[in-house]
């Protein structure tokens, strides 16, 4: 009798979820759904050897260690991209040629968010894995159970792959971000950031806490009796089976059938609650998608063709002024919100004054914005209106709003400039610059909690961080003592980070990440660079006179010295760079674009690196190589004005004596 109890339990519990989290239409109060949950997990609790894999309430599990690789049994693919409607023309033109007739194609919307693959075992899912590089991903089966819209069992005992994309909902994504701001902690830059932090967390409760859903497009199986013959046959099949599968699927005669799909969604896509960038079109026929095959890095049977960015008009209401990590002045226009590119937006770099005169923007001006790839908002231009002229130009600021001491110029520079080493913007910055990404990485140390250490006289500098204790931070707003544990931690942690992390934190002049990179693997420890001299420094290809002489300046500077002892005593230890090991590169620069198949740019880089080369973020005349990869951009188009050599993945690889 207790078995078919718990056999009924499971099937309403899956059945409820099914309902509310595939097919958006719940069928019972959340307070009947819990007190089903509730007898479950008491059953299983007075008798575990009862418990089953597909239980609904193993969907949270315990906390892993780490992620451990899993190679895929079937590649994921990547996708070519189509951005105007006449290569979506030519792409289908060369399918139709060869099979002398219309092909019927499949329109999806392309969710802009995280693929999957999963496995399931007699109709019991086993296994979930990230795409990684196509070819091996890592295994995250525990998280990927605590996702709803994933079924733990399917309607048949089947064996088979699916492929998914996992997303978080923007009303999701947003309330994260309030929570988030409210606690200190981190803010994700759009919902698929916030989805693949969501999925990495080692800790799968947590996981559960973040409302991810999925959508399922691809069949994998060499198992059913009676395959479908279709890929609209294979979704309506995974549906069948209980996953959730986009509803705006559309099967489509021919391209220009195709092409009216994605002329409906261009627009109507911002009324979705998910992210999506696209439309992925497919060839229907599986028999013809056999017969066209692969490239070697995509299917010729499909194609994704990519939305333009939006361009939307608002009202600048203010120019208020931020204070960098140089003391560099930066105006942002606050304007009117609006919605674009699938976010509200409300500001917008100006970048400096220059900017503002050229484009002659006034507070009250009408101008039009876009999202520089579909991230940064970006002022384009004033839109022409009748009262332009009548409006008052913008005069810069003449005292630094952080300190209010006065303004002064660089020669040869556009930005004003703070020049008092104690105003409090300033220190600000270079703490707040300090933890960021590029320099330490001290991601859980966010805005709200650097404000509250300085209002609080907490800190000044950043050798000030490694004074604090757990007990510091729990003396801070809405700051328990979880999360500051995980602040001290994180802190500590950094103490022995990479030197180039390390040289880039320090914000010395002309110095960023790159010219870090090279400074480390050509010093290999901290004492080696500061008691570099100019001569040697200004003779390293990268470097030049003008950032030797920064250097130079910078260590002999009395705060920067009683700064780097304070670090020593503290414990701050750079780790020592690796040296390159061969000369293969040596005297080169390579420039990276485009998304590598079998390789991330970093990874890419740190290879050039290890061979004596450098890379550099910009084309120019000293470029040697471009290594492209897929949707290489305008620094492609850059190189080949210049004439410079462009190397393949494949290229590349070669050149270092590896294959594909």
């Amino acid at each position: 009798m207790l078995n078919i109890r718990i056999q009924f339990l499971k099937d309403e519990i899956n059945k409820h979820n099914h309902n509310y989290y595939v097919n958006d239409n719940p069928t019972i109060s959340d307070y009947e759904y819990d007190k089903l949950f509730a007898e479950l997990k008491q059953i299983e609790a007075d008798h575990p050897e009862l418990i089953t894999p597909d239980s609904p309430t193993q969907r949270v599990g315990s906390v892993s260690e780490k992620f451990l690789p899993f190679t895929h049994t079937h590649r994921l693919y990547s996708l070519d991209n189509t951005y105007n409607y006449e290569d979506l023309k030519d792409w289908y033109q060369k399918i139709q040629k060869e099979y002398g007739t219309d092909v019927e194609l499949v329109c999806e919307l392309k969710i802009d968010g995280l693929a999957i693959a999963l496995t399931y075992e007699n109709g019991i899912f086993t296994r979930g894995v990230t795409r990684g590089d196509g070819v091996t991903g890592e295994e995250i089966t525990q998280n990927l159970k605590t996702i709803k819209a994933i079924p733990l069992k399917l309607k048949d005992n089947v064996n088979l792959d699916v492929r998914g994309e996992i997303y978080m909902p923007k009303t999701s994504f947003e309330k994260l971000n309030a929570e988030n701001l409210e606690k200190g902690e981190k803010l994700f830059a759009n919902p698929r950031n916030a989805a693949a932090g969501s999925l990495r967390q080692l800790d799968s409760s947590i996981t559960a806490k973040r409302d991810l859903s999925m959508f399922t497009y691809t069949l994998v199986t060499e198992d059913l009796d009676n395959p479908p013959s279709t890929h609209y046959e294979s979704i309506m099949y995974m549906k069948e089976q209980g996953f959730k599968v986009n509803p705006n699927i559309r099967l489509c005669k021919n391209a220009d059938e195709a092409i009216e799909y994605c002329k409906e969604w261009e627009n109507k896509r911002f009324d979705l609650d998910y992210a999506t960038d696209g439309v992925v079109i497919k060839v229907n026929k599986v028999a013809i998608q056999e017969d066209l095959g692969f490239t070697a890095r995509a299917p010729k049977w499909a194609t994704a063709f990519k939305f333009p960015p939006e361009e939307i008009s608002t009202v600048i209401e203010s120019i208020e002024l931020g204070v960098g990590k140089t003391g560099a002045i930066t105006p942002v226009a606050n304007f009117k919100p609006v919605q674009l590119a699938g976010s509200t937006v409300s500001r917008a770099t100006l970048h400096n004054f220059d900017e503002i005169k050229r484009l002659d923007i006034k507070i009250g001006d009408t101008v039009l914005i876009k999202k520089a790839a579909e991230i940064i908002p970006k002022v384009i231009k004033v839109v022409d209106t009748p009262h332009h002229e009548d409006r008052p130009a913008y005069i810069p600021a003449k005292v630094c709003p952080a300190c209010n001491k006065p303004l002064s110029t660089i020669e040869g520079e556009v930005n004003l400039y703070c020049t008092n080493s104690d105003c409090e913007g300033q220190l600000k910055a270079k703490i707040e610059y300090w933890v960021s990404k590029d320099a330490m990485d001290i991601d859980s140390l966010g805005p709200s909690i650097i404000e509250q250490l300085f209002s609080r006289g907490m800190v000044k500098t950043p050798a000030d961080l490694y004074k604090l204790t757990i007990e510091d931070f729990m003396k801070l707003d809405l700051v328990k003592e979880k999360s500051a544990t995980t602040l001290y931690e994180s802190i500590q942690q950094s103490k022995s980070n990479p030197l180039k992390r390390f040289i880039t934190a320090l914000n010395i002049k002309n110095i960023g990440k790159e010219t870090a990179d090279i400074l480390a693997r050509e010093f290999g420890t901290l004492e080696n660079l500061i008691n570099a001299d100019f001569n040697k420094l200004k003779e390293i290809n990268g470097i030049g006179e003008l950032t030797a002489n920064e250097i130079v300046k910078f260590f002999k500077d009395k705060k920067n010295i009683t700064l780097l002892n304070e670090f020593k005593v503290l414990g701050v230890e750079p780790e020592k760079a690796q040296q390159a090991t061969s000369s293969l590169f040596k005297g080169m620069t390579f420039v990276l674009t485009g998304t590598l198949e079998n390789m991330t740019r970093n990874q890419a880089g740190d290879i050039i690196k290890l061979h004596g080369g450098q890379t550099s973020s910009s084309v120019s005349k000293n470029t040697t190589y471009v290594l492209a990869g897929e949707n290489a951009g305008s620094k492609l188009t850059k190189a080949q004005d210049l004439g410079i050599k462009i190397l393949t993945e494949k290229d590349f690889l070669e050149m270092i004596g590896k294959e594909i």
